[in-house]
């Protein structure tokens, strides 16, 4: 073992004299403004913690170390708030969301790089074009269908408009889906596969990391979600995360800034949990969906 490493020391010098002073001084360089960056965004997030250990409802700190730590705010979060009720409301909201997104991208998506079909070219052209509008813009047209048809307060109408499919992920997945040789879908039609068989045995196994990395980006969208959310749901008990961290601040004289941050350092354990999880097939789909396409 210290042979080896002793190898790769002696490595490491012959390679360092092998830099002109110019490679060095880029290295360096790109070393430091790495160093720069990590702290800009550590930064804000160690704030954040070290507030919600702070005493009192002031989100602005002498210091970035209170003097006296305390977890009152956590305590109070799960007793005098419905903190655990809004979690799970916007988990089992974001779960059902990313599953049927993923379905319909996925169908989407196969249909695009496989199937040729009438239409098919304007079809991409037009989740080109929706990409460029926000859903925000549909805010209006959501406020007369609730109004209209009665769904006010309707988890169903709002996980549908929430799964309406993202035509960033179609795109995403369709490039991933085109690296795939379609050689294995005529082997697998050869051997008496239909198109379905084919589709669900066949490439959805092959494209699993791209598949883990859209359901990351659906769950991720959904449990932010605030405009579209605020606009369906109503009631207090069906409430999501979102709309409950907003409450916390909504009132300007008596905004509680510190149980805000209590809050939202909870709120970001399941989204690290479930990049935990799928880490593995995270990495690779980004990495292949970067490179196919």
């Amino acid at each position: 073992m210290s042979y080896q490493i002793q190898k790769h020391e002696s490595q490491q010098i012959r390679y360092g004299e092998r830099m002109s002073p110019s490679e060095r001084r880029s290295l360096w360089v790109s070393r430091v403004f790495i160093w720069i960056t990590m702290i800009v965004v550590i930064f804000p997030a160690l704030w954040i913690v070290m507030s919600s250990f702070s005493a009192g409802d002031s989100f602005f700190l002498a210091s970035l170390f209170p003097k006296k730590l305390s977890a009152e705010h956590y305590v109070d979060l799960f007793r005098e708030t419905n903190f655990v009720q809004w979690v799970w409301n916007s988990l089992k909201l974001c779960l059902i969301v990313a599953v049927i997104q993923l379905i319909l991208t996925s169908l989407a998506a196969y249909a695009f790089a496989r199937m040729r079909f009438t239409g098919r070219k304007y079809g991409l052209m037009s989740l080109l074009v929706l990409q460029v509008f926000p859903n925000s813009m549909a805010v209006a047209g959501y406020y007369i269908l609730i109004y209209k048809f009665g769904l006010v307060d309707s988890s169903l109408a709002l996980i549908f408009v929430l799964a309406g499919g993202s035509a960033f992920n179609i795109w995403l997945l369709k490039s991933y889906i085109d690296g795939i040789p379609v050689e294995l879908d005529e082997a697998a039609l050869v051997d008496g596969a239909n198109r379905f068989q084919v589709f669900y045995k066949v490439v959805l196994p092959l494209a699993m990391p791209q598949l883990a990395v859209l359901f990351l980006f659906s769950f991720i969208a959904t449990y932010s979600e605030y405009v579209i959310t605020s606009i369906f749901l109503q009631t207090p008990g069906k409430m999501t995360l979102a709309l409950g961290l907003q409450s916390f601040i909504s009132d300007q004289f008596a905004a509680h800034w510190t149980m805000f941050s209590a809050a939202a350092v909870i709120s970001s354990l399941p989204i690290m949990v479930v990049f935990m999880c799928l880490q593995r097939f995270i990495q690779n789909g980004l990495v292949a969906g970067g490179v196919k396409g």
